[in-house]
């Protein structure tokens, strides 16, 4: 089948999206629907659940609950793509997915921020943390992506819209290794943390970095690589690639509950402890049969 993901400038028309002229070739339809059917279900499931977080009066979930909306956009956005073949629905459609992608970087950013001021600002986040101004701050990451659409109808004469897209969303990749640096050296300076909380806020840092770094960056790449007509990846690898980032999100729900860290390392130690003995137990059968037979 032929290619459907394309990045594609409208000189007729003052848009950039992701234009999907053409059909999925094979792998990235398979990828697409991998992901939908995996991906939605759960979204649903762990939005309702740190929503009743929320509800209790943690601060915490809400933006990763964004996230995963962001996330849900996309996919639904996706299931579009790959079903319907009215080339302006599709157009819509992938215009409110790069609409969620960018959502979805700058929430990446306010999770890792959140967790940053957690440790490196302890009383000045414990006392300046509501739900009212994590409300206003979600707004403002939502508002974001439509600001930019509308900066491209401004600039679409003295700037490629591909390069201001690529330019916003390589942005928040400093952000993201300065808040796990200086989040690493303030842990490392800290008695009061306890242990599952430091598991907890390493692995939420560690995890976003990796998803930004792993799949959001080599598209952002070929964004860049395509508004300059040269070729530094394959562009159906890079595409396949940030379809997975709404699964590697789901993780991020681990990581909000407490204990959830605690059982997961605990399962892993029970699953190496068993190996272990089951190891032992056949050292020692053999060492048996090696003395019986030395005793013959």
């Amino acid at each position: 089948m032929e290619d459907l993901y394309n990045i594609t400038t409208l000189k007729n028309d003052t848009r950039v999206f992701v234009g999907l002229e053409r059909f999925f070739p094979a792998a990235l339809h398979v990828t697409a629907w991998v992901v939908i059917s995996i991906g939605l279900p759960l979204t649903l499931l762990a939005i309702c659940a740190l929503y009743s977080l929320v509800r209790d009066g943690h601060v915490a979930p809400i933006y990763v609950i964004n996230l995963l909306v962001s996330d849900l956009i996309q996919m639904c956005c996706l299931a579009i793509a790959v079903t319907l073949h009215s080339g302006y629905i599709i157009g819509v459609s992938m215009d409110i997915y790069e609409i969620g992608l960018m959502a979805s970087v700058g929430f990446m950013v306010c999770v890792a921020l959140e967790r940053y001021l957690v440790i490196a600002c302890p009383l000045w986040y414990r006392f300046r943390r509501n739900i009212k101004i994590s409300l206003v701050v979600s707004v403002m990451v939502w508002a974001f992506p439509f600001i930019l659409f509308f900066l491209t109808y401004l600039l679409f004469d003295f700037m490629d819209p591909s390069i201001l897209l690529s330019i916003s969303l390589l942005l928040p990749f400093p952000l993201l290794i300065f808040f796990l640096a200086g989040t690493l050296k303030a842990l490392s300076a800290s008695i009061s943390v306890p242990p599952e909380e430091k598991w907890r806020i390493v692995g939420v840092l560690v995890l976003v970095l990796l998803n930004y770094t792993l799949l959001f960056l080599p598209t952002i790449i070929w964004f860049l690589a395509a508004a300059t007509h040269s070729i530094i990846f394959d562009r159906n690898l890079c595409l396949a690639l940030i379809q997975f980032s709404p699964l590697v999100d789901l993780v991020l729900y681990v990581f909000m509950r407490k204990g959830a860290v605690d059982k997961l390392l605990a399962c892993l130690c029970r699953c190496r402890m068993t190996r272990e003995q089951e190891q032992g137990q056949i050292n020692t059968v053999n060492d048996d049969t090696t003395v019986r037979v030395s005793s013959v």
